[in-house]
């Protein structure tokens, strides 16, 4: 049985956590002992104040994840209050959903500049402090729009789905200075989800994602570049993997050759799951 997870001694900083998932996660984080910076652009001091008052260590950050600035501030909020990072849950979000033939530009960017955009702003900063002191755990926010698709969310799909290519290379660039870098895609019922799936969220309340992103963030958790599904109960591990494939006899194989070869080249019976571009680089020459 592992012992009891505790975050005594940690600086955590929660985005978007004036509300729904963010705030559930700094609340938790708290409860078990950790220095919370709860940054949202809406009444993070409200959350604050619930923090405070039972008895734990929190502060506000009202900094926009959407510029490097507003990166860099809310990391100096816990540098210069607690001394330190070690623990960054990138959950900051916005939905503007459109069908695809409908999406403006500003959709567009809005809604990458806080998911994408904002997590290379918080993270930058924050993986620089976590590297200095050789000890950080930071989870990336996907969502299952972002690994499966979702209609009317092209724009919020397109910014989740980078989260995952951002994630997996920051766990591969932290793994040489003890920092772990994960990927959790929440199903809850949340401000920012309702309306989107009606009824059938009701029972996915956001603190059955919590133990997930604890554990995730823990100094228990030894993973890194994986992905986690989590809500309503259950607890599930997402893959991002590659078939055998087929290899070509010719050197330079024709669209037909493709055609004919497609079946092989979908056969599912046997996934690989590259921990690296390199990796898969290698498969590929393994099988020439």
């Amino acid at each position: 049985m592992t012992s009891e997870i505790s975050f005594e001694g940690r600086t955590a900083i929660v985005t978007g956590a004036g509300g729904g998932l963010g705030r559930a996660y700094a609340l938790e984080l708290a409860r078990r002992g950790a220095r919370v910076v709860v940054n949202d652009l809406h009444r993070p001091d409200d959350v604050v104040d619930e923090i405070v008052s039972a008895g734990g260590q929190a502060i506000a950050s009202v900094d926009s994840v959407s510029t490097s600035e507003g990166g860099e501030a809310i990391v100096q909020r816990a540098l210069d209050a607690f001394g330190g990072v070690d623990v960054l849950i990138n959950n900051a979000g916005i939905v503007r959903d459109k069908s695809f033939a409908n999406l403006t530009p500003e959709a567009v960017s809005q809604v990458l500049d806080v998911h994408l955009g904002g997590a290379f702003n918080v993270t930058r900063p924050a993986y620089r402090a976590m590297k200095a002191n050789g000890y950080g755990r930071v989870l990336f926010v996907t969502s299952a729009a972002g690994l499966f698709g979702n209609f009317g969310q092209a724009n919020y799909a397109a910014a989740k789905m980078g989260l995952v290519g951002l994630a997996r290379t920051v766990a591969i660039e932290g793994a040489r200075v003890g920092v772990r870098a994960n990927v959790i895609a929440p199903l809850a019922r949340t401000p920012m989800t309702d309306g989107l799936f009606g009824g059938a969220m009701d029972a996915f309340d956001p603190e059955q994602v919590v133990p997930m992103a604890v554990y995730l963030v823990s100094e228990q958790c030894s993973l890194t570049g994986e992905i986690f599904s989590a809500g309503g109960g259950r607890f599930a591990r997402a893959v991002v993997g590659v078939t055998r494939g087929w290899v070509s006899a010719e050197d330079r194989p024709a669209a037909e050759d493709i055609a004919d070869h497609i079946d092989v080249i979908r056969a599912d019976a046997e996934y690989v799951l590259a921990s690296s571009a390199v990796e898969e680089i290698e498969l590929a020459r393994s099988l020439v």
